[in-house]
């Protein structure tokens, strides 16, 4: 009984972060407009779900994430929606599979990544307002960097045509919007996990779960 009501909590707690995620993709909040491309605070709810529901979670949620991205790439493209969305693909079915992997992959790679140094953490017994900052900041710019540095390995041609440079500028750009845009998503996201986090571990006095 109580495994079972324990898969519900943990059920009804995906269901809800998916929710808010899937909100915040269809409004302003969550894909911020760029000349470029968009800044996004959608890995929040992400790096939460991690947190307080496990790698597991986060892994369903950066799921998530990434197809609400390929939507909000596919149906309002920016410059560089060939990176994330297969169907803005401007060179065929390898284009479409790279575009996965950033939209998709990078994401998931991203929930996985939150739960487990979430758990590495409290096995070091960083107490949580230590944890909850460093886990929102140093996930972020992990986020940041996994998806920019696949944009420059997977797709530089693409990406210097976007931008109307030369191939050898495409790694000075991918360094400037890493730290451009990573290094502000970072510290919103430091704030907001450890606000956020905190009240919610303890309302729900949840801690980690197994993944």
């Amino acid at each position: 009984m109580k495994n079972r009501k324990k898969d519900t909590r943990w059920l009804v707690g995906v269901a809800m972060m998916a929710a808010i995620i899937i909100v915040m993709a269809n409004t302003p909040l969550g894909f911020i407009p760029l000349p470029i491309t968009k800044a996004t605070t959608t890995h929040i709810p992400v790096i939460l779900g991690a947190i307080l529901l496990g790698p597991m979670a986060g892994a369903i949620l950066g799921g998530v994430f990434g197809i609400c991205s390929v939507v909000v790439n596919t149906f309002t493209p920016g410059l560089t929606a060939f990176a994330f969305s297969p169907f803005m693909s401007t060179t065929g079915l390898e284009g479409a599979v790279k575009a996965l992997w950033v939209a998709l992959g990078c994401r998931i790679l991203l929930g996985v990544f939150a739960g487990w140094l979430w758990i590495i953490l409290k096995k070091c017994r960083v107490n949580d307002w230590m944890a909850l900052p460093v886990t929102g900041f140093v996930c972020t710019l992990f986020h940041t960097a996994v998806v920019m540095g696949s944009i420059f390995l997977l797709f530089t041609q693409q990406y210097a045509q976007a931008r109307n440079v030369a191939m050898e500028a495409v790694s000075g750009l991918i360094l400037a919007t890493v730290t451009g845009n990573g290094i502000p998503e970072a510290i919103v996201a430091l704030i907001a996990v450890t606000a956020i986090g905190k009240a919610l571990l303890r309302v729900t006095q949840v801690r980690t779960l197994p993944a």
